[in-house]
């Protein structure tokens, strides 16, 4: 039997993550970790009690906004941002904990991550918007390509 790393568990965990998704664009799966127990996830949609791309329509689409531009005109919370903010809801710590995601971080969660004192990124795809990416080495967090399929 073959016994999956924990980087690699835990992006199969924000795979599943990303299936419950409701953008229209991309589905993405966040998961926060520490001491190899989760902490939090979350998935890109709209804001709890709106509806969802898949009712209402996507505006950066009608518009052929480029992936990593505009992201004001999306109407979704980035996964990132919902496990953060579940963390935060919920009042658990993520302080010093790694951050599972799907996809590169954009630069808007970038911010997050490190005010939120995460100190370590798995992401599996990349993302058009590298200066996520930029502001996460310039922070001093630990940033790991994990690609997978």
């Amino acid at each position: 039997m073959d016994r999956p790393d924990l980087d690699t568990y835990f992006m199969e965990i924000a795979k599943v993550v990303a299936s419950r998704s409701t953008c229209l664009r991309q589905k993405v799966g966040a998961v926060i970790v520490k001491d190899k127990r989760i902490l939090a996830t979350g998935y890109n949609g709209a804001p709890s009690g709106l509806p969802h791309c898949e009712e209402v329509g996507c505006l950066r689409e009608k518009l052929n906004v480029p992936s990593g531009e505009r992201h004001e005109l999306c109407r979704a919370v980035h996964a990132e941002q919902n496990a953060i903010i579940q963390a935060a809801v919920h009042g658990v710590s993520i302080y010093g904990a790694t951050l599972y995601t799907t996809h590169q971080p954009c630069i808007m969660c970038a911010k997050m991550i490190i005010n939120a004192g995460i100190v370590r990124v798995v992401y599996g795809k990349k993302y058009a918007d590298e200066r996520g990416l930029e502001f996460l080495k310039e922070a001093g967090i630990e940033v790991v390509y994990h690609p997978y399929e």
